[in-house]
């Protein structure tokens, strides 16, 4: 009986030693999978486990670009793609930057967004809201990774309350591209035109009128409120007063220039816009009716070079006013961001992606491919990008601009840029006086920013 207890209390002893030991295994299991799950996964050294070892993690990729920044966009998913085995990125296109953020906003409430999508402009207050992930935990575990070599600016409008939730693709300024014959036709030097009276003068001296209608026009403005703003904040104008509380469209700066190109357009007819179509219709319309000589030129985007033949187009940088010079318009970032509610493994994938777009040698790539900002203050010493601005100099007319330029106005509630967007279709294409459509517009923005100011004293 002696020998049975002890065989007996041997046989619990190891069974409790046992139990103990899977208990512990599973408490180790847990505190790994919360780990996991709190830093996007960083902790687990891999991708894929158990059956999933060595498969790699396929994440989804949202953009909206078209033609030869598109086509840009795959040659470098490919490039990612065969660069290494832990990650797949497979496209989806969206017809704009405005499309992809709604389809995106459907996504997040539907449960089933995209690892990661760019965004123009970032939702700053869906970040606040936890529908985007901070990814300051990936870069201080990436040692490759140099946030100081980031370009400031760029950099820090991807961060919200202090975190970074948004990373910068590439850096973007419009800027004027006109056709080298007209000018040299007319006399006209671009050096010259520094104000943008001078350049409304030029425009009536190539724009050609038969039967009271202007069948070759003298300038394009983009459709828009952005460069209707570009050129208010040229002359000096504020979207807030100095104490921030009041907002400030319908002041003169901002009033007597838009009122400036409602009259160019509808009133002297040596400018138009097109406006409307499906995603980035109106902007091609406008690139081709300088390409095909309908036009003697347009104010569009850094991003548009790659779509431009430079043997008869030139580019110069937006003008300012007189007494306003020079011109200081806006440099933005075109941001990224990773959904929150996405698996971390895919966060991780997907941060990785965004790694290799920001290096250095890529993001000197898609500046030299897209005529767009590299977003890394090391891009100029990459040898390529300097050979390349070397030989091209139109390549460093964005880059001289982002130097003088304005930051963005960060839009917290979503609505002041909207108010903005109605006033300049009202000026644009509705032919009302800007002083009405911007004392409407400051209306609507006071609201939303009192609103956002009670929120949040």
């Amino acid at each position: 009986m002696t020998g049975s207890r002890e065989k007996n209390n041997r046989i619990q002893r190891i069974s409790l030693l046992l139990l103990l030991a899977a208990v512990l295994a599973l408490v180790a299991a847990a505190c790994s999978s919360n780990r996991n799950a709190s830093d996007g996964g960083k902790a687990s050294g891999s991708f894929g486990t158990g059956e999933n070892a060595g498969v790699p993690v396929t994440i989804e990729f949202w953009y909206g670009l078209g033609g030869a920044l598109g086509e840009k966009m795959e040659s470098l998913i490919e490039k990612f793609n065969s660069s290494q085995s832990e990650v797949v990125v497979k496209s989806v296109v969206q017809g704009s930057y405005g499309e992809t953020g709604q389809k995106l906003q459907a996504a997040i409430a539907a449960g089933n967004p995209p690892a990661v999508a760019i965004l123009s402009p970032p939702n700053y207050d869906w970040a606040r809201k936890g529908y985007f992930r901070a990814m300051d935990d990936f870069i201080a575990n990436d040692p490759d990774f140099n946030t100081d070599d980031l370009i400031n600016a760029f950099r820090e409008l991807g961060q919200v309350d202090g975190k970074q939730y948004f990373l910068p693709m590439y850096g973007t300024t419009q800027v004027m591209y006109y056709r080298k014959d007209i000018f040299e036709q007319h006399g006209i030097e671009p050096e010259d035109l520094t104000t943008w009276e001078k350049l409304a003068e030029a425009a009536a001296k190539m724009a050609v009128k038969e039967n009271g209608e202007t069948v070759f026009y003298g300038w394009e403005p983009m459709w828009g409120h952005y460069n209707l703003v570009d050129a208010a904040l040229s002359r000096g104008a504020k979207y807030l007063s100095d104490d921030g509380k009041t907002i400030l469209f319908d002041q003169p700066e901002w009033v007597e220039t838009w009122e400036m190109f409602r009259k160019w357009i509808h009133d002297d007819k040596i400018m138009r816009i097109h406006y409307g179509g499906q995603g980035w219709e109106y902007w091609y319309r406008t690139i081709d009716d300088v390409m095909q000589g309908r036009a003697a030129g347009y104010t569009g985007s850094s991003g548009d070079q790659g779509d431009l033949d430079f043997s008869i187009i030139g580019a110069f940088e937006q003008p300012g006013w007189e007494e306003h010079t020079p011109g200081k318009p806006v440099a933005d970032a075109i941001m990224a961001g990773i959904p929150a509610s996405v698996s971390p493994e895919e966060q991780e994938a997907a941060f990785k992606w965004l790694k290799f777009f920001t290096s250095t040698e890529i993001t000197a790539e898609w500046a030299m491919a897209t005529g767009y900002i590299p977003v890394r203050k090391s891009a100029e010493q990459d040898p390529a990008f300097a050979a390349y601005v070397e030989e091209r100099p139109h390549a460093l007319v964005p880059l001289r601009q982002a130097s003088h330029a304005f930051s963005p106005f960060v839009d917290p509630t979503g609505r002041i840029h909207d108010a903005l967007a109605i006033a300049a279709d009202k000026v644009e294409i509705e032919n009302i006086p800007a002083a009405q459509a911007l004392k409407e517009a400051t209306e609507e923005a006071q609201k939303a920013w009192d609103e956002y100011l009670a929120k949040n004293k």
